[in-house]
């Protein structure tokens, strides 16, 4: 079977976000509620193609057998890079791949990857070639446009040309990265074009989705699935298909199993975790005091001596 027909319509994917979906945090949503597909977080394939940036690669596309079905993404400009990095990965076990081409990050954009790629459409397009000429089905990750919300039918329109395997839009352009809201009201012409373009594509929707009960709006209205990112910090539960009333135990029980991932793998360094902590020491009485003291630890020792105390 295809990769991404083994999902019924109203599937739910965890986004990859970089710092911040590792091996670790992957199976601390996994144990919350686990979606139906999970990607790592993005790498570039000038890394994977060079012996000094291969370890840090690998780094990345570490995964258990567990978080099974996972998507590899990857970013960069040249084409043979894509088509080589594929290879790769279906050596270590991946069933799909998915291109980002839609990361607003401005270090990101100025090599001309993420969405620096929606400005040459043209090398868009021969990297999707590329990739899916090595045997693994190819997804693209990206947004409405570089500059202009206008810009996206055109923009879209040269992606589903290829006939992707899968299509993820940010119903956002690289220059409003998250400051405003999601232009949710160009989904129906957005399914539109695929339709026409290249039916078999599925149509993934995200950005300002808060969990599964709010991104149904668009699987009602002929979407495949919703990929939730930065909703997953207001909520790591929220891909529960039977939402409940969640204890404060339960998310220091998840916090703790977080920090005993982070050894495991040994991810390093510490201070990249603190990130995290807003996820499970939040609305409760005296949270903002165990945050400022979680703040101020240097260790996991440390951090699990302030939960501990509760």
């Amino acid at each position: 079977m295809d990769f991404w027909n083994q999902f019924q319509p109203g599937f739910t994917i965890l986004a990859p976000m970089e710092g911040v979906t590792d091996i670790a945090f992957r199976q601390v949503v996994a144990r919350a509620a686990r979606p139906e597909i999970f990607y790592t977080e993005f790498t570039n394939v000038n890394s994977y193609t060079s012996e000094k940036g291969r370890h840090n690669a690998l780094e990345r596309f570490q995964i258990e057998p567990s978080e099974q079905p996972i998507i590899a993404q990857i970013w960069g400009t040249r084409p043979e890079m894509f088509a080589e990095t594929v290879v790769a990965l279906k050596n270590l076990g991946f069933q799909a791949v998915d291109i980002n081409m839609g990361c607003p990050d401005k270090h990101v954009v100025a090599t001309g990857g993420g969405s620096g790629l929606i400005r040459t459409p043209e090398l868009a397009k021969e990297i999707i070639r590329a990739a899916k000429g090595n045997g693994l089905p190819i997804s693209i990750k990206t947004r409405l446009g570089y500059s202009r919300v206008d810009e996206w039918r055109a923009w879209l329109a040269n992606i589903l040309e290829e006939h992707p395997a899968a299509l993820t839009v940010h119903l956002r352009t690289k220059k409003e990265m998250s400051k405003v809201d999601a232009h949710v009201e160009l989904v129906p012409e957005i399914l539109a074009l695929k339709n026409e373009l290249s039916p078999e594509t599925k149509l993934i929707i995200n950005g300002d989705i808060k969990n599964r009960a709010d991104g149904q709006k668009y699987i009602d209205i002929g979407a495949d699935g919703i990929m939730i990112g930065r909703g997953v910090f207001a909520n790591p539960f929220c891909f529960e298909k039977e939402p409940r009333e969640h204890t404060r135990d339960e998310l220091i029980d998840l916090m703790k199993y977080h920090l005993d991932l982070y050894e495991k793998y040994s991810l390093h360094p510490y201070d990249p975790l603190k990130h995290f902590y807003k996820i499970y020491i939040n609305n409760f009485p005296g949270a903002s005091e165990i945050r400022d003291k979680l703040m101020q630890t240097k260790t996991i020792a440390e951090a699990r001596e302030v939960i501990n105390q509760l």
